[in-house]
């Protein structure tokens, strides 16, 4: 993939744990195509165990993609503001409730600070959301994200309309395409794509 050559990435992941595994792929693919990654987990990837994997199995899995130990905590990224370290973030997979915390400026976990970092200094942040309620309680903080200046989609469609008709899935195989558009300003298109 072309244009990630020198370019320094950050890769924060959320407690959407189905999901970890299916953006490893992309962030090794990054790696290869010459990008710094600077990972970043969430409290809830470093502290809970689910059928999908365990911290520990996230930590070594996200450091071996990403060819660098994950920052974990506020004061880790806190400096990507003043210091402008990131050419462009991706939160992926990002839960409807990280999604509601950013749309509505609450920053209380090292991810939501890398974003409010990157926004700060008017770069891109995209965002790869995962979450069963984002065409219900969480259609606002959706849709005011949508609107918001600096900030992406991977796209995304319904994963299962029938059973979860609320639940928005992104494409993860879009995830470098998106974030490619997104360093020259522009939303990957179409946004909406079926499952």
């Amino acid at each position: 993939m072309e244009g990630f050559e020198g370019r320094t990435v950050g890769w924060a992941l959320c407690g959407s744990h189905h999901t970890v595994a299916l953006v490893l792929p992309a962030m090794r693919q990054l790696r290869s195509a010459g990008a710094q990654v600077v990972p970043i987990l969430s409290e809830t990837l470093l502290s809970t165990s689910t059928r999908h994997g365990t911290p520990a199995e996230w930590w070594a899995a996200v450091t071996a993609a990403a060819g660098r130990e994950p920052l974990t905590t506020i004061p880790d990224v806190e400096p990507f503001g003043p210091e402008r370290t990131l050419d462009v973030l991706l939160v992926a997979p990002c839960t409807g409730s990280s999604l509601a915390r950013l749309a509505n400026a609450i920053t209380d976990s090292a991810p939501l600070m890398a974003a409010k970092a990157q926004l700060r200094n008017g770069r891109p942040v995209v965002l790869g959301v995962s979450t069963n309620d984002a065409l219900g309680l969480n259609a606002a903080n959706l849709a005011r994200l949508l609107v918001t200046r600096h900030v992406y989609f991977v796209p995304f469609g319904q994963d299962s309309p029938e059973g979860k008709p609320a639940s928005l899935v992104s494409h993860w195989d879009l995830c470098l395409p998106a974030a490619q558009a997104a360093l020259g300003g522009r939303q990957l298109q179409p946004l909406l794509r079926a499952w």
